[in-house]
């Protein structure tokens, strides 16, 4: 069974390969989005080739809806969007794959039901598809090659819906001992390299020297230490004076 996440149907408009019908699950699966659609795939459906690609993500082929046309593939949504890198005669509201899911989540917390159509893999929609859509979602491209293979299309659309309807921390950092240095750590730290440079006669000329200690200080203060990190930097300093005073 479908899963409960609140999320657009992703709609393949006359897929022509089994195994891009395939791979195009894997990447919805990838980002948590398992409503897939299916309009008039060339080669009819069930697909044996398509359950190859899919990699985990058979359950998408088993559960998807299969449609005559694309009227009746996207009958009981509310709002769709098409994606093509093509400009086209006709006028419709143009979205980033970013800027798109945004409005898709928006629209789908106040209730809507939202769809986004994906071309065949030899020419994409033809403009009487599009005409059925609200508004275009074009990925900027290189314009001398703008030519995505399905599930590349999927997946960047699907990465875009992952990032606005969750929670996602950009940066992150990440392993054993992960745990930040608080200011005590610092200057512990700081006052450890302090005297025993203080000893050594770093702080050289007279005049100069309450100036180092400045840069000294803010050097620690600016690096992302993590408790281990300052822990590992006393040991350093202490196996250098090793027989000597510490």
């Amino acid at each position: 069974m479908p899963t409960d996440a609140p999320q657009p149907s992703f709609v393949l408009i006359r897929p022509q390969m089994g195994e891009n019908i395939g791979a195009a699950a894997r990447a919805m699966w990838n980002f948590g989005l398992d409503r897939m659609r299916i309009v008039a795939p060339r080669d009819g459906w069930p697909n044996p080739a398509a359950d190859a690609l899919a990699s985990g993500a058979g359950r998408l082929l088993d559960e998807a809806e299969v449609s005559p046309d694309v009227a009746s593939g996207i009958a009981d949504r509310t709002y769709v969007y098409a994606t093509t890198a093509r400009p086209r005669e006709l006028t419709k509201p143009v979205f980033s794959p970013e800027a798109a899911m945004k409005d898709a989540a928006e629209r789908i917390a106040r209730g809507e039901k939202v769809a986004v159509m994906f071309g065949p893999e030899r020419s994409g929609m033809e403009n009487a598809d599009i005409a059925h859509a609200n508004a275009i979602i074009t990925v900027p491209v290189n314009p001398e090659f703008p030519s995505l293979n399905l599930a590349q299309c999927v997946l960047l659309v699907g990465y875009e819906w992952r990032r606005a309807s969750e929670e996602i921390v950009d940066v992150v950092v990440q392993g054993q001992t992960i745990e930040t240095a608080d200011q005590r750590d610092i200057e512990a730290l700081a006052r450890h390299y302090e005297d025993r440079l203080e000893d050594a006669g770093f702080f050289y000329p007279d005049h100069k020297a309450e100036n180092m200690k400045v840069n000294l200080r803010n050097l620690w203060s600016r690096m992302p230490l993590t408790r281990a990190d300052a822990q590992m930097l006393h040991g350093v300093l202490r196996q250098l004076l090793r027989g000597k005073t510490d």
